[in-house]
């Protein structure tokens, strides 16, 4: 599973706040929602999380294997 932990945590640690995000840079309320919820997103959002936060993608996601995961 993709968990978006590590997002909160820079995003606390950046000059940025959810409020700026949406007013500023554009980034919606829903995809807030889908991190919060550890719901997918699509690499160009993930893209531009890391450009706005100037950080690497380790610093807004990471994989963590989970047992209830359907093995391919």
């Amino acid at each position: 599973m993709i968990d978006y932990s590590p997002f909160w945590i820079t995003l606390k640690n950046s000059s940025e706040s959810s409020y700026t995000l949406i007013n500023r840079h554009h980034i919606s309320s829903s995809t807030l929602d889908k991190l919060r919820k550890n719901r997918p997103l699509n690499t160009t959002t993930l893209n531009d999380l890391c450009r706005i936060l100037n950080c690497r993608i380790e610093e807004i996601c990471q994989y963590v294997e989970c047992e209830g995961e359907q093995r391919l």
